[in-house]
């Protein structure tokens, strides 16, 4: 990068850190701390939700997924709105009336403390996990494009994030949040917004996409019923539906969001709003992928975007293969650039084209995409550990194609976006820790002055723990799906309970304990079976439906467990 850029992202991340510190230095009640006094306003409420879902994952990874797979995983969000009808009507009154300082507070007043304590030791293992791969995931691609050390990167982003959260809790969260989600939208729409720019030059925006629907990218909706595939509109309005009614309703992550609201009606529209924007937020950041596509369809892109695997895999036992597949992806790259050009002009004369230049074409696509499949298996041959490079594909582009200045602001998109989630988690681990184990379990009677202390020397265990995890981890195929598929192996668990807490009415706390104790280990048990086909050797299914699956069986087993115990 360029001096420009390194101003461009330095002076933002500062400005940021340093106006959340300044607003929240004032935060040394347990109210204030985990509730930030209830000040935030609808839109504030709705920003900071979007920010903590908005990891630097989410602009890394989505744009790679559309690049190689097109726009179904858009799919994943269409529960999303219904679920947030469902928190707004059923879980923040109850959190309201109990004046919670977590959603777990509830369990105990509903079942018993066992209960309470087990479903925050789940969210506290499953977010603390989360909360180490969104340090990670952006720190291992930002190290091998700038130059920095990932240690380095890794022990950059938490030690910032650490700093401002420790401050000023939850009021310094949603403070900075606005910040970061004006960023990032700002770096999102400029990056389309040069895309479209280009393209329209280039032969037509409407054309370039015509192209892009020949390949089936610009599918939005898959109507078949299959539980292999993990994006269709089943799996995205059942699967998702549930994994994103357990992430708001029940992960202390976003309910720390909208608890900090002025009353009950802001916090619902809050969310209102979070249910409106999600989605076509995400329809443009797929789009952006799938732009980025069309232009390396005429712009020659890296062999593999990964650089540090295609170098570490260029050693003297693979090198001859590995310059024989480079030269195969050259030749066909070239064949596609030529029909893909042709079919441009085509398209620009006649509106459209005919079977036979669609199948031209999309022969053409096919196969530069084996050539580039050929080069990936090749790398993963020489070096077992390295994955794809789907999380590579935008920042490349970044680098190589946007003016300085640009590649600054959208440096900062990723750095802001890594901020605004991995802040939300750390606080939400360390409230949730302080407030249901530490307050309930080890010291009920101290202070509020105690507590507060506490809960800043808690944030400062989960921010060096969540380094020490992205210290140590290994790198995800896609990292977004990583996150979501740690989600799913616990939250479908914690749904479970909270149903079965709002509409099992007579099930008492020993029954769901037990049950939530059963559920957990068959969910572990059935991913592992997916995983390595043993010892359920036929056993496929999506990650969508574990949180389907475990929400039933622990309303089930809940349901028939308290015949017993009674």
């Amino acid at each position: 990068m360029s001096w420009v850029d390194w101003i461009v992202l330095m002076c933002t991340l500062a400005f940021i850190v340093g106006y959340g510190i300044y607003r929240t230095r004032r935060s040394n009640s347990m109210e204030a701390y985990l509730r930030g006094n209830n000040e935030n306003r609808w839109w504030e409420i709705g920003l900071s939700v979007m920010a903590t879902q908005a990891s630097a994952i989410t602009f890394l990874s989505t744009p790679g997924q559309a690049y190689e797979d097109g726009m179904r995983f858009l799919q994943f969000y269409f529960g999303l709105p219904l679920a947030m009808i469902l928190v707004a009507v059923f879980f923040i009154p109850v959190f309201y009336k109990l004046r919670v300082y977590t959603a777990y507070e509830f369990l105990e007043d509903r079942f018993d403390v066992k209960t309470r304590s087990l479903t925050a030791i789940l969210f506290l293992v499953q977010r603390g996990l989360a909360a180490g791969i969104t340090i990670y995931a952006p720190s291992i691609i930002i190290s091998q494009l700038i130059g920095w050390p990932l240690n380095t990167t890794i022990l950059f982003i938490g030690v910032l994030v650490t700093m401002y959260v420790l401050t000023g809790g939850t009021r310094a969260v949603s403070v900075t949040h606005k910040q970061q989600m004006a960023v990032i939208f700002l770096g999102l729409f400029t990056a389309l917004g040069f895309l479209l720019w280009h393209l329209h030059h280039a032969g037509g925006v409407l054309n370039s996409l015509k192209v892009a629907g020949v390949t089936g990218r610009m599918q939005l909706i898959d109507w078949k019923w299959d539980p292999q595939n993990r994006y269709t509109i089943w799996s995205g309005l059942i699967g998702g539906l549930f994994l994103q009614l357990s992430y708001f309703g029940c992960d202390q992550s976003q309910v720390g969001r909208y608890l900090g609201g002025r009353d009950v009606n802001e916090s619902r529209l809050g969310l209102m709003f979070n249910g409106l924007m999600k989605i076509p937020m995400q329809f443009l950041i797929l789009l952006t992928g799938v732009m980025v596509w069309v232009f390396y369809l005429t712009h020659t892109p890296p062999v593999w975007f990964d650089q540090q695997a295609y170098t570490q895999a260029n050693t003297p036992a693979y090198a001859a293969e590995l310059q024989e597949s480079a030269e195969l992806w050259n030749t066909s790259y070239i064949k596609q650039q030529q029909e893909v050009r042709k079919a441009i002009s085509i398209i620009q004369e006649n509106g459209d084209l005919e079977a036979g230049q669609r199948s031209a074409l999309k022969e053409s696509i096919e196969a530069q995409e084996s050539a580039r499949d050929q080069v990936g298996s090749l790398i993963r041959t020489a070096d077992p550990d390295a994955g794809d490079d789907h999380d590579y594909i935008f920042m490349t582009f970044v680098l190589q194609v946007l003016p300085i200045g640009l590649i600054g602001l959208l440096f900062a998109v990723i750095f802001s976006a890594s901020m605004s989630s991995t802040s939300s988690e750390i606080n939400a681990l360390a409230g949730t820790f302080a407030v249901d184990i530490y307050k309930r379990l080890l010291k009920r009677d101290a202070e509020d002055k105690h507590y507060v202390l506490a809960s800043r020397l808690f944030t400062l265990l989960f921010g060096a723990l969540a380094i020490t995890f992205a210290l140590v981890a290994s790198l995800f195929d896609n990292l977004i799906e990583a996150v979501n598929i740690i989600g799913s192996l616990f939250y479908g668990t914690i749904l479970g309970i909270f149903l079965t807490a709002f509409l099992l009415k007579r099930v008492k706390g020993h029954a769901v304990f037990t049950a939530a104790l059963i559920t957990q280990c068959i969910i572990f048990y059935l991913d592992f079976s997916v995983r390595y086909s043993w010892p359920l050797p036929s056993a496929e299914i999506g990650y969508l439906w574990y949180n389907v699956i475990a929400t039933g069986l622990v309303m089930v087993f809940s349901a028939i467990l308290n015949r017993f115990f009674r």
